[in-house]
């Protein structure tokens, strides 16, 4: 059973298509998408509708919620550019995308070839959880007693996996987003991050997958897009 995991396409089309266009030469059996589809890039409306397409489960993100509710109590800031860009995107969108951001799980569970899995955005508790390398134990606490062989989680845009009780944590990075860490600040990379997860014999194994995309495309989409600040969104890439 071959399973693959994305998240975090943050409205970049582009991206979301080259991580496709590798799932597909691959070939998995399902595909779950954990959140943050839409919010912050050029091609809302064309990200959710090749979701669509899918027919994949999808976990709700921080970034889908603030679609359907802007939240008095985020720990990330509600800034007036946010909000701009949050308008622009609802302008973009009709009534079934919306219906279909609705439809996403907070959680998703699975049960393949009898092995469990668990499925978030940044933990079982909450979307807005933050799991990073760098953090101490009482950062694991909202990953603990779910008794699954495998929790993934998106949210951070960073692929990395590490065990959490007897189960692997893995975070498959950023379709539309994927920054280069080792920068200072970190810059976006033109790759489309997914991870495959293969289940064998009961047994979980975790491959991260960067997949190049055309720089050129997602700049062009954000010239013909007439989002707000879209020219500084496209030169994260620069």
């Amino acid at each position: 059973m071959r399973l693959a995991l994305l998240s975090d396409q943050h409205g970049n089309d582009v991206a979301f298509r080259a991580a496709l266009d590798d799932v597909d030469r691959i070939g998995v059996e399902e595909i779950v998408c954990l959140g943050d589809t839409t919010q912050g890039g050029t091609q809302p409306a064309q990200t959710l509708d090749r979701l669509a397409s899918l027919g994949c489960a999808t976990v709700l993100g921080n970034a889908d919620a603030l679609l359907l509710e802007v939240p008095t109590d985020s720990p990330e800031p509600i800034t007036e550019q946010l909000l701009e860009v949050r308008e622009w995107t609802l302008s973009q969108l009709d009534a079934s995308h919306l219906e279909q951001i609705r439809s996403f799980s907070p959680v998703v569970r699975r049960e393949l070839d009898g092995v469990s899995l668990l499925f978030f955005h940044g933990s079982p508790r909450s979307y807005d959880d933050v799991l990073l390398p760098d953090l101490g134990p009482e950062a694991v606490e909202p990953y603990l007693g779910h008794d699954a062989a495998l929790l993934a989680g998106g949210h951070t845009h960073r692929q990395w996996t590490r065990r959490i009780e007897s189960g692997i944590y893995a975070n498959p990075g950023s379709v539309g987003i994927a920054y280069d860490w080792h920068r200072e600040p970190p810059l976006v990379r033109p790759q489309a991050e997914w991870a495959l997860v293969t289940i064998a014999d009961g047994e979980v194994a975790v491959e991260f997958r960067q997949v190049p995309y055309s720089v050129e495309d997602v700049q062009a989409a954000a010239r013909a897009s007439g989002r707000p600040h879209a020219d500084e969104w496209a030169a994260q890439w620069d």
